[in-house]
């Protein structure tokens, strides 16, 4: 994969930019986290599709958390993950890249919930996960399903999750800009 003229492989830490053409319900006009990459296979979450129901909604686990929650892939759809910049103050996380973490003490992250010490500047909640087994990923890379791209953490925590797609498009160049305002159902158009 081209990222600005650099070659740029899929490794824990980078963004998977689904290509205009890519039609999956889950991962049209989506933006996924690598948060591991191996031989074996690959972990990531979307990270720029908000869904209208709040973690307390989904889960008794947090019954005082009036927190957004985010489609992060068709996989384990019953179940909750996480992000977040608190690095070592979350015990058991896992480090993505410099600023960014998943995971950690579900104890903790309940806690400080309560404490109002985490806000959606320092974590995001994610119902399921985007996974791929061995080798499936480099085979969707050349079927040009996705774009590659570096990217830093607080970019990741902070920027707008709706206009996130468009944005990194953009940022490839005239052959993608024309993409950036593809609407997701292009029969509605």
């Amino acid at each position: 994969m081209i990222d600005k003229g650099k070659i740029v492989r899929p490794m824990q830490g980078r963004l998977l930019i689904s290509e205009p053409s890519l039609q999956d319900f889950y991962f049209r006009q989506s933006v996924v986290l690598l948060a591991e990459h191996n031989d074996e296979g690959s972990f990531g979450l979307i990270i720029n599709k908000p869904i209208d129901i709040k973690l307390n909604e989904v889960t008794k686990d947090f019954p005082y958390a009036d927190v957004d929650l985010y489609l992060g892939g068709p996989v384990k759809t019953d179940s909750i993950f996480y992000i977040h910049t608190l690095g070592d103050t979350i015990e058991n996380s896992l480090k993505i890249m410099d600023g960014l973490y998943w995971g950690g003490d579900l104890a903790l992250i309940k806690e400080m919930l309560i404490l109002k010490q985490l806000s959606k500047k320092n974590i995001r909640f994610f119902i399921g996960y985007s996974g791929w087994g061995s080798k499936q990923l480099e085979k969707e890379l050349e079927e040009n399903s996705w774009v590659i791209s570096k990217t830093r953490a607080e970019y990741i925590i902070n920027e707008n999750p709706v206009k996130m797609w468009s944005k990194y498009i953009r940022s490839f160049g005239d052959d993608y800009a024309i993409w950036a305002n593809y609407p997701q159902d292009p029969s509605m158009n």
